[in-house]
């Protein structure tokens, strides 16, 4: 079975960095050249945990790169499902907790409740033994809140689906299922790395290389939910590898040398900038959809596509900014500000 390894370091040093293409050309000679023989193998097992439930900022980015969302749909939608529906034969029901919150707090009867949904649904293998609980990272968060989340588990989205919009259906559907998944047991997956010796003529040590495989072998939470990434690459894609002992020989198929570029950071999305904002302690969970509407309404920023590209406008208006407030263009203005207001109250 063919299999793809890569190249992991250079004869007699722990690294394979290739400034040029001279030496890469000779690296793939001696590799097109060499034998192969595997050194080791190895086998563990790997968990991965849930994603804690929705906030303000994190339904906004989920909802951005699941649907395209701008942060203010998210919102205007949001807001319909807190204040209420009608749903036949219960009359006008909220179906979402208050939707402005950076707070991840869950009340203890949704908790158990969600807990027994899981166990009916999908079996007691798919419940966790202690319920799950999360720790609020966001300094200064509303810990009065809770976190976004259904106000009943056990109204399913596909119950709801009727009573609802396309758009409330989608963002309801996504509460309902990050809630679930987050009090859900840990994903299993079973991870081998198997490390190659290459010995090419003419070198007294060889070249290294290395191959992962991951097969997944218990669900647990992504049987329903599985987070966005804002990346392309999918670090849980299951690749295989044919069955390899210590000591087994090999032969190379083909040598694919790559050139990598140092590439500019990507252009902001509203996903990335709300993560940017709540990372940097600007603004507040209220305040996120709002920026991202001015920005754009003013003609500081266009959308191309989903990226965020700043205008001619919103780059003189910032080089004006920056020459003249210094103090206030600063990415540590509001979060320090607020420290200073907690001062303030603190009598300090």
């Amino acid at each position: 079975d063919a299999f793809g390894a890569r190249l992991t370091a250079l004869p007699g040093e722990k690294k394979a960095e290739i400034g040029d293409g001279e030496t890469a050309s000779r690296v793939s000679d001696d590799l097109r050249n060499a034998s192969y023989r595997v050194r080791e193998v190895k086998k563990r097992e790997q968990r991965r945990r849930p994603a804690p439930p929705f906030t303000t900022s994190t339904l906004q980015q989920e909802a951005s790169r699941r649907y395209g969302f701008s942060a203010k749909r998210t919102m205007a939608v949001a807001q319909q499902l807190y204040e209420g529906l009608n749903i036949p034969g219960q009359g006008q029901v909220g179906l979402i907790t208050y939707m402005r919150t950076d707070s991840l707090n869950i009340a203890q009867v949704a908790r158990d409740e969600v807990r027994s949904l899981i166990k009916q649904k999908y079996g007691d293998d798919f419940a966790p033994a202690e319920p799950r609980f999360y720790k609020t990272r966001s300094k200064g968060a509303q810990e009065a809140h809770e976190a976004i989340r259904p106000t009943s588990a056990f109204r399913e989205p596909a119950m709801m689906k009727k009573s609802l919009t396309t758009d409330q259906f989608k963002l309801y559907s996504l509460v309902w299922q990050r809630f679930t998944a987050c009090q859900m047991s840990d994903a299993i997956f079973d991870q081998m790395s198997v490390d190659i010796d290459a010995q090419a003529p003419g070198q007294d040590r060889p070249y290294g290389l290395r191959a992962s495989a991951s097969h997944l072998r218990f669900a647990g939470f992504r049987q329903l939910y599985v987070e966005g990434r804002d990346t392309e690459d999918d670090e849980d894609a299951e690749r295989t590898l044919p069955a390899l002992t210590e000591g087994d020989a090999l032969d190379a198929a083909a040598v694919k040398p790559a050139q990598h570029f140092t590439e500019p950071p990507p252009r902001f999305t509203e996903a990335t900038l709300v993560k940017a904002l709540e990372e940097n302690g600007i603004g507040r969970p209220s305040t996120y959809a709002p920026t991202m509407s001015t920005i754009q309404d003013r003609g500081y920023v266009k959308k191309e596509g989903r990226a965020l590209r700043p205008d001619e406008l919103g780059i003189v208006v910032h080089d004006l900014m920056n020459e003249h407030f210094k103090d206030i263009i600063d990415v540590g203005f509001t979060a320090r500000m607020e420290d200073e207001l907690d001062e303030v109250a603190n009598g300090e």
